[in-house]
C-alpha cells in the first residue's frame, strides 16, 4: 500500500445525489475535493448516481412512465375515440431503455464533476482516522490512501435481506434487481407493500403481471395520512393489486422454476405459487466496513451514524449525510440538500435544513404526495385544526384528461391559519406539492394560498380550491351544511 502525497480540501465518499451534490457545491466554493465511488454497472464500468440513479428511483420512474403508455393503450385509449390493435410490448427494449437514461444521467455528473474540476476515483474508500481514507480500487484492488482536511460520508442504504427469503436475483430478487427483470412474470409476489413494495408492484401490475403484495402490517401505507392512504388502497385494490394486510411470511423457496411462499394471517397459513418474488422489505444504511475500528466512528445498532446538528460525526471534520443517518427520511433530495448543506458548513456559509418541511412521494398512478403533519398525528396531540379536501373530481384539467382520481387536503391550525400540512392523491401529485412546501417554508396562511391567482384551467387550481374549502368558500363544489 502507498500513501498517497496528494491532498485535498474535502474527501466525499460516495456518488449518490448526496454525494455528488455535497462534491459539486464544495468545488463551486473553491475547495480542491475528490469523489470516491465504488458503484459498477451491468458492464462492470464505474456508474455515478449510487442506487437513486442506478437502482432506485430513476430507472423506477423510467418503467413507471412505459408501463403507463402500454396499459394507457390496451385499456384506456379507446376513451379517447382512438382504436388500435395488436398491442405488444418487448421488455427487453423497456429495459435497455430505462439503461439508457440511467447511463445519460450518470454520464451528466461525470461531466459536472469535469467542468466543476471534481476528481473522481472508482474505489471503495475506507476511513482510518479523521484526515485519511484508505482507498481500494474496484479495476485492480490497488491501495492507496490520501489525505483530506473534511471527510464526507455519502454512501447511501441497500435494501434489507430477510433470513425466510435468501436472494437469489434469479427467482428470489432484491428491489435493486426488480428493475431488470427481463420478462413478464405472469405472477409476482412481492414482501413489503410499503413506499418501494407498492412502486413496484405498479409497474408490473401495469406491464400484465398478477401482482400479490404482501404487508406485515394491519393498515396500508401508514405514513401518509390516513384518509389519503384509504382512499388509495380502494383506487389502488381497483385497478388489480391484490394487497394482503396483516400477513406474515414464514418461508420462500425456489422449486422447478417456481417459487413457493408460506404466510399466515388471521385465517391461518396459506401457500402461494409465484414465477418470482421480490423482497421490498427496506433499507439499511450503507455503513458496514465504512470505517476501521479503531478510528472511532459511532453507529447505533441498526448500522445509522451518530451526527449532531451538523451533520458532523463523533469524529472531528467527518460529515454523514443522505440515508447514512437517522436526520430526516430516506429520501434523494434530503440527501441532496444536506450535501449543499454540509459543503457550505465547511465553508462557514451554510443555511439550515428545515427538516419539518421535507416533501415525500409515492411514484405510482395515481401519485401520492405530503408535507408536514398529517391529520391523526395532530389530532392525537389534541391540536385545534381545522381540514378540507377538494376532489379533482370537480377539477376541469382533470376531467379533460380522464384523471379525475384522488383528492388534496389541506390541514391548517384553527385559530392562526397556519398551514401544518398537505397531503396529494392524484395525477402530478409530486410536481403539485411544491407549492405547498414553498408556502410552509415561507409561513404562509391558507388564506394566502386561497387569494393566489392560479392558472385556469390547471390541476394546481384544485390546491387553491381546498384552500377556499377551509372557509367553505370553493368555487367548484357544494357548500358543506
Amino acid at each position: 500500500m502507498s500513501e498517497s502525497i496528494k491532498k485535498y480540501d474535502v474527501i466525499v465518499v460516495g456518488a449518490g445525489p448526496a454525494g455528488y451534490v455535497a462534491a459539486i457545491r464544495c468545488a463551486q466554493l473553491g475547495l480542491k475535493t475528490i469523489c470516491i465511488d465504488n458503484w459498477s454497472n451491468q458492464k462492470g464500468k464505474a456508474s455515478l448516481g449510487g442506487a437513486y440513479i442506478n437502482a432506485g428511483c430513476i430507472p423506477a420512474l423510467v418503467l413507471l412512465e412505459s408501463s403507463k403508455i402500454f396499459q394507457l393503450l390496451n385499456q384506456d385509449i379507446e376513451n379517447h375515440g382512438i382504436s388500435v390493435d395488436n398491442i405488444k410490448i418487448d421488455v427487453s427494449k423497456t429495459i435497455h431503455r430505462k439503461d439508457v437514461t440511467v447511463e445519460k444521467l450518470s454520464q451528466q455528473i461525470k461531466d459536472l464533476f469535469k467542468k466543476h474540476q471534481v476528481e473522481i476515483i472508482h474505489a471503495y474508500g475506507h476511513i482510518l482516522d479523521s484526515n485519511r481514507v484508505e482507498i481500494t480500487k474496484v479495476s485492480n484492488q490497488n491501495q492507496s490512501i490520501i489525505h483530506g482536511e473534511n471527510i464526507i460520508l455519502a454512501t447511501g442504504s441497500l435494501p434489507v435481506e430477510v433470513s425466510y427469503a435468501s436472494i437469489d436475483n434469479e427467482y428470489i430478487i432484491d428491489s435493486n434487481s426488480a428493475l431488470n427483470i427481463q420478462s413478464i412474470p405472469k405472477r409476482l409476489g412481492i414482501i413489503g407493500a410499503g413506499i418501494i413494495g407498492f412502486e413496484l408492484g405498479g409497474i408490473w401490475s401495469r406491464l400484465g403481471s398478477e401482482v400479490i403484495l404482501l404487508e406485515a402490517q394491519e393498515n396500508f401505507l401508514s405514513t401518509p395520512d390516513e384518509q389519503i392512504s384509504t382512499e388509495a388502497h380502494r383506487i389502488y385494490t381497483e385497478q388489480g393489486l391484490d394487497i394482503r394486510l396483516g400477513t406474515r411470511v414464514m418461508s420462500a423457496k425456489k422449486s422447478k422454476n417456481k417459487v413457493t411462499v408460506e404466510y399466515q394471517d388471521n385465517e391461518g397459513t396459506h401457500s402461494l405459487h409465484l414465477d418470482k418474488l421480490i423482497v421490498a422489505t427496506g433499507r439499511k444504511p450503507n455503513s458496514e466496513n465504512l470505517a476501521a475500528q479503531e478510528a472511532g466512528l459511532t453507529l447505533d445498532e441498526s448500522g445509522y451514524v451518530h451526527v449532531d446538528e451538523n451533520c458532523m460525526t463523533t469524529l472531528p471534520g467527518v460529515y454523514a449525510i443522505g440515508d447514512l443517518t437517522l436526520l430526516g427520511p430516506m429520501l434523494a433530495h434530503k440527501g441532496l440538500e444536506e450535501g449543499i448543506f454540509v459543503a457550505e458548513h465547511i465553508a462557514n456559509c451554510h443555511t439550515p435544513i428545515n427538516y419539518g418541511i421535507i416533501p415525500s412521494v409515492i411514484y405510482t398512478d395515481p401519485e401520492i404526495a405530503w408535507v408536514g403533519q398529517t391529520e391523526q398525528t395532530l389530532r392525537a396531540i389534541g391540536e385545534n385544526i381545522k381540514v378540507a379536501v377538494f376532489p379533482f373530481s370537480a377539477n376541469a384539467r382533470a376531467q379533460a384528461t380522464g384523471k379525475t382520481e384522488g383528492m388534496i387536503k389541506i390541514i391548517a391550525h384553527a385559530e392562526t391559519d397556519k398551514i401544518l400540512g398537505v397531503h396529494i392523491l392524484g395525477v402530478n401529485a409530486s410536481e403539485l406539492i411544491a407549492e405547498a412546501v414553498i408556502a410552509m417554508e415561507f409561513s404562509a396562511s391558507t388564506e394566502d394560498m386561497a387569494r393566489t391567482i392560479h392558472a385556469h384551467p390547471t390541476l394546481s387550481e384544485a390546491m387553491q380550491e381546498a384552500a377556499l374549502s377551509l372557509s367553505n368558500r370553493a368555487l367548484h363544489m357544494p357548500p358543506e351544511k
